[in-house]
Order: C-alpha cells, then structure tokens, then sequence
C-alpha cells in the first residue's frame, strides 16, 4: 500500500485526488455524488510555500465537522512530507470553525530527521487560529508487533443502517452494533460502531489516512454521554471536541468495513474522556484515538 513517494501522492491531492478519481462535477447520481464529494472537500488548494486552502460544505450545520478540518490539515502537513508515513496526530480545537469560510492551513516543518519527521499546521479563519495539529512521519521499519484483541461483536451485514445519522454522515457508511448511536440511552460508557468509507479510495494510504482521521470524530464523544442518558439531541446540553488524537498502527483500505470500539473511562469538570481502537475485519487494529470533549449540561428551568 505504501507508494514511494509520499509527498508526491498528498500533492497529488492538493489539486485532484487518487488515480481513477472522477471530479464530483464529472459524476451523475445524488448518493454517489453526495460520497464523492467528501474526496473534493479533503482536496486543498496550495496558494504559497507551506500554506493551502480548503473549504467546508455549506450543509453541514452553523460549525465545521471536525474531522473534516484533521482529515485536511493532515493533508497539508503530508504536501511537506518526503517518503515517510504519519503514525501520530495531536490536535486541538480552539473555536469553531466557519463552514461559509475558507480555511487557511499553514504547516511549519519543525524537523526532518533521519527517521523521522515532525510537522505543526494551524488552522486558520477571520485571521484567528480554530484549529492546530502537530503530526509526525516515520519511515517504514520492520519490527516487534503485538495488540489487543478485536471484540467479538456481530458483523456489520447484520446491521441496519440508521436513517437517522443525517446528511454529514454520507461519505461515511456508519453502523452502530447496539443501535443507539446518539441516541439519550442509559447505556455503560462504551460503544461500538462499523464504518466505512462509501467512496472508492484505492489503495493511497495517505488518502486512507486521511479518510480514517476524518471518521474517528464520529460517534467519539457520544460515549461519555451514555451513562448519563444524554444524546446529541439532548436539551440543555452542550457539547463540542476539545482535543483529539490518532495514532496510525498499520496501513488499511478504508473501503473494507472496520470496527470502531470505543470506551469512555471517565467524565468531570463538564468534559468527557475517550478512548478507541479501530480494527479491519482481519482483526488487525488499525489505529487507536482519544479525544476530550465538552459535555456542558445546563437544563432550563
């Protein structure tokens, strides 16, 4: 999966896409072209040395998906990246971020070593930083592995998908394995959930990447919120990611199906704590993610 030149392949999606991508405006069909378009979003413009462009769809809601501003900023800190693949991503979300905005990315190189590399991106809106993220590349060495095991959960052919996920969830087929996802349950504080990319990615692991990254902000926070019975509908309650976190175990086509197991071992001070583990069906973990969010409950009166 690994290409040879990995700056050449994310600069390849600066401007278009992987190999046999046909442009959203080329494409006839609305659900394969509502897919499509996730691939288009992710692509960036560079317009100087170090800093690009990107933009949000108009119908996601009043603020930008967060993934969708990780899945890009990890795009242009690849553009600077010689031959080396991401295993780590660290990030923060500072104020949200305007869909009707463009976003500016500018990537510092903070070092290129012998092994590997370490970039900063600040995401940037109304001459305000909404985002920051501090990755590092390595090259690809052979080496000792171990993980945890896959859970034994049902398949994801057995499951329906929920109608009621909403439009920002298309490019993604997401399918929860207890059927509550989002949902104001009174539920233990974990959760899992199928995903996977509807679009064709190919085998690009940068693309793939880039892809995981954008859906491990989905259903993420809603763990927390299970043990209290509050859902994202939930009045009263606020809530937004503060930081996030990925850490890249092993190359996988984001096409095939993956397990999102995910477990939320404590909340307080109206934040809620996350962990998870994404799996192909082989039972390879993939990546583990954590994230911090804000879980503000303030019911009226």
């Amino acid at each position: 999966m690994s290409p040879p030149n990995r700056r050449a392949t994310a600069e390849r999606l600066v401007t278009s896409g992987p190999d046999g991508y046909v442009p959203l405006s080329q494409m006839r069909g609305g659900g394969m072209a509502e897919a499509e378009s996730l691939i288009d979003t992710l692509a960036l413009e560079a317009i100087e040395v170090n800093l690009f462009r990107g933009t949000a769809p108009k119908n996601q809601g009043p603020r930008i998906f967060g993934g969708l501003v990780i899945g890009q900023a990890l795009l242009a800190a690849y553009r600077t990246v010689e031959a080396r693949l991401c295993h780590s991503l660290h990030c923060y979300f500072i104020r949200p971020g305007d869909p009707s905005v463009p976003i500016l990315y500018d990537v510092d190189r903070s070092r290129d070593g012998r092994s590997f590399t370490t970039r900063r991106v600040t995401a940037i809106q109304k001459g305000e930083q909404i985002f920051n993220l501090a990755a590092s590349f390595q090259d690809d060495e052979p080496g000792a592995e171990h993980q945890d095991p896959m859970p034994d959960v049902p398949g994801p052919d057995s499951i329906d998908v929920d109608p009621r996920m909403g439009a920002w969830h298309r490019p993604i087929d997401i399918r929860s394995v207890d059927g509550s996802l989002g949902q104001a349950v009174k539920a233990p504080p974990s959760q899992a959930v199928w995903m996977r990319a509807v679009a064709p990615l190919g085998d690009d692991p940068v693309l793939n990447q880039a892809v995981i990254a954008y859906a491990s902000d989905m259903s993420f926070l809603s763990t927390s919120m299970r043990p209290h019975g509050w859902g994202w509908q939930t009045p009263g309650l606020q809530s937004a990611s503060l930081d996030h976190c990925v850490w890249f175990h092993r190359p996988s086509r984001f096409n095939d199906w993956h397990l999102y197991a995910q477990h939320s071992p404590s909340a307080s001070g109206s934040r809620g704590m996350n962990f998870g583990s994404i799996y192909n069906q082989d039972g390879r973990l993939v990546a583990s993610t954590a994230q911090e969010g804000l879980m503000r409950y303030r019911p009226k009166a």
